[in-house]
């Protein structure tokens, strides 16, 4: 039987070579040395090949005896920005003499990027496992495990997501307000209060991430943004999932022991089960069976855990009982940390459809997802207005109201750059500002109150 023919690249590979003005020939010579020279050409997809010139003098001349590498690139500098118009099409294949002074490459394989097609950030994302696969053959060439590295300090802040902290400290700070204003304070639990709910946070944010790697999320995501895609240093081999768990382990002890050093001191039986509650959320956002996120509960869950959990434990802390009042200012809170994980899911519906992620962008078309966002924040002020008008909310508080024109920022961005992850990356960090700034003003509100209330 004779060789089967061997595969030829496709015509539209061909013609986007040809709109680079030259192209830059490679191969390996007899002493092993790479070589290359740039030189002109012309295409015929038709035949799928591609002409090239022989440059002149023997020692430049494109040899038709081995494998060659014919590459177009394109990049543009933007002073003070960096590059864009970023595009490369890379043919490889056995060169032939043509005569005249040409010589004939027949194309067996291709490759190519085209910023235009695909962004930067997410092709660097879609080479993660040709990377991996790279480093896993050097390490079996060296004898040894050769992984990307990060410094200590940079690691820790990327797998715990140190930064979205923002989301734990309004809730908790507030709740502290709010009793307070009652006339009740202890500086000591206070602190106490915030370590531990900070612990509670990075090791749920961890525990995600294990899970969401193990589920395949993460690396059906190929376009994660600083605000979405999870920390993926399982999936970069930064840490073994042996490390990580270990950390995660270590977040959860010492938030657990703070808990229950919390409630010895307060013998509070209701500040228990917030804390069984809030663990149990955190836990089940993401890990089977409970699995939240996949059956579309996740932004619910998020907004408990985040709102009335950490607000009502924080309060129960000070006070050893619970408030309406206390209730009523977590709920603002709680809408809009939900309204964070929501829109932060908007660029990662792709993949999480792909791992079975049934998240509420995943299963709403785009405009019930935009409208919901509107509807939800409209809600969080008008929770506000009304505490106040019921006089269970102080005065003050109507100060969160400066922050409501973000929202049409937000809900405008959503509208216009719904499918396109990486230009809704700023859209989703003024999102974030909703959250922060808000929480903010109600405590400041809290602080004028606690300020004008007389001295009993």
């Amino acid at each position: 039987m004779g060789r089967s023919p061997a595969p030829r690249v496709e015509a539209r590979q061909l013609d986007k070579l040809a709109g680079y003005p030259f192209v830059v020939v490679a191969w390996v010579d007899d002493a092993g040395y790479p070589m290359s020279v740039a030189t002109d050409f012309s295409i015929d997809a038709e035949r799928g090949v591609v002409t090239l010139r022989q440059p002149a003098g023997e020692a430049a001349a494109i040899p038709t005896d081995r494998a060659v590498s014919v590459l177009g690139s394109h990049i543009r500098p933007t002073p003070g920005q960096g590059y864009d118009e970023r595009r490369y099409q890379q043919l490889w294949g056995t060169a032939a003499d043509a005569g005249e002074g040409s010589v004939v490459v027949t194309p067996t394989r291709a490759w190519g990027w085209d910023e235009t097609e695909v962004p930067f950030f997410e092709y660097s994302e879609r080479s993660v496992p040709q990377s991996r696969r790279y480093l896993a053959e050097l390490s079996r060439e060296k004898g040894r495990i050769i992984r990307p590295r990060l410094s200590a300090g940079w690691l820790f802040l990327r797998t715990t997501r140190l930064p979205f902290l923002s989301a734990t400290a309004v809730p908790v700070l507030l709740g502290i307000a709010v009793a307070a204003r009652g006339g009740t304070f202890d500086l000591g639990l206070a602190l106490l209060t915030v370590i531990g709910a900070a612990l509670a946070h990075l090791a749920i944010n961890v525990s995600n991430d294990i899970f969401d790697t193990l589920s395949g999320a993460d690396a059906a995501n190929v376009t994660p943004t600083p605000f979405s895609g999870g920390s993926r240093v399982l999936l970069y081999d930064l840490l073994t999932l042996r490390q990580l768990i270990a950390l995660d382990l270590a977040l959860l002890g010492g938030a657990a022991a703070i808990g229950l050093a919390l409630v010895w001191a307060t013998g509070s039986a209701t500040l228990l089960w917030i804390g069984i509650a809030g663990i149990a959320l955190g836990i089940g956002y993401t890990a089977p069976p409970v699995k939240l996120v996949y059956r579309g509960l996740g932004e619910i869950g998020v907004a408990i855990g985040f709102g009335p959990i950490m607000l009502l434990g924080a309060y129960v802390v000070q006070t050893g009982s619970l408030s309406w009042e206390a209730v009523v200012a977590s709920i603002p809170v709680a809408i809009l940390v939900a309204l964070i994980l929501y829109v932060n899911e908007i660029p990662d519906r792709v993949g999480d459809a792909a791992a079975g992620k049934g998240t509420l962008p995943v299963r709403l078309p785009q405009g019930v997802v935009t409208g919901v966002y509107l509807a939800a924040a409209g809600l969080a002020f008008a929770v506000v207005v009304v505490g106040v008008i019921a006089r269970v909310l102080p005065v003050a508080t109507l100060l969160a109201l400066l922050a409501a024109p973000l929202v049409w920022q937000v809900y405008g961005g959503i509208r216009r750059y719904y499918a396109q992850p990486y230009a809704l990356m700023p859209v989703m960090g003024t999102n974030i500002k909703v959250h922060l700034y808000v929480g903010l003003l109600l405590l400041a509100g809290y602080g004028v109150a606690i300020v004008a209330t007389p001295a009993p």
